[in-house]
């Protein structure tokens, strides 16, 4: 479009920014306006690197032979001065952004979970874990790792105390009222980690999961989350862990 010379109407800057936007909406369909704003900044950063690179080297190389058409510059300039300028601007960007990805804070880590289930509410820090990918095998539904003290707001001490042998089918310790409300929703997830390749983990099916990240909230009613006996860090930083899938 950019090209054809009677579409003078294109140099309107209101019609660049609404064409870069649905290009943008097309390529990532983002879920928001905030998002779809981020994307579109990130489009505009990389098209401006880019094209100021090449841009430089064309100037360098032939600049006599530079001409202005449609906001666009255009020559007789030769094709290998736009492929390097692409490769150096490639090379900027990936520098650029290991330099940002080794400055991310702590607090990028971290995000806040609320579990609902039964009317009832806990609340926790958790760490976002790339290498947590537990899925229940039956329905595929996504694992959040809790600690089982943190679980005690909304989960009944019966269940809590009795998870080896709920994990065995050994329930005589629960109650009859606990058997018929909690049992039909608790899952057994297999897992492997470091020093344990064979591990199983007694999970819960709950009503919905709240996760907030900077300002960011996602709501889940598709979560089971994993009761862990254990505590996740020495000094209590966070009692639970978030896959990243989780915040997609």
């Amino acid at each position: 479009m950019s090209y054809i010379s009677n579409l003078e109407i294109y140099s309107n800057l209101f019609l660049k920014i609404i064409l870069s936007i649905i290009m943008v909406y097309i390529a990532y369909k983002p879920k928001n306006i905030k998002v779809l704003a981020k994307e579109t900044l990130i489009f505009y950063l990389t098209s401006f690197l880019f094209g100021g690179v090449a841009f430089a080297m064309i100037y360098v190389v032939k600049p006599q032979n530079i001409l202005m058409k449609n906001g666009l510059f255009l020559g007789t300039y030769p094709l290998k001065t736009v492929f390097f300028g692409a490769i150096f601007a490639s090379i900027i960007l990936i520098t650029a952004f290991k330099i940002v990805k080794n400055k991310i804070s702590k607090k990028d880590m971290y995000c806040t979970i609320k579990i609902y289930f039964n009317n009832k509410v806990a609340t926790t820090t958790a760490m976002v874990d790339t290498g947590n990918m537990l899925k229940e095998p039956i329905t595929g539904n996504s694992v959040i790792v809790v600690e089982a003290d943190l679980l005690e707001e909304i989960l009944p001490v019966e269940i809590l105390q009795n998870i080896e042998n709920i994990m065995r089918g050994e329930i005589y310790n629960v109650s009859e009222e606990i058997k018929t409300t909690y049992l039909s929703k608790l899952k057994l997830i297999p897992y492997s980690s470091l020093g344990k390749q064979n591990g199983m983990l007694l999970g819960i099916k709950v009503d919905k999961v709240e996760i907030i990240k900077q300002e960011e909230s996602v709501e889940r009613d598709d979560i089971i989350v994993g009761i862990y006996t254990n505590t996740l860090t020495k000094k209590r930083e966070y009692g639970a862990l978030v896959g990243i899938d989780i915040l997609s």
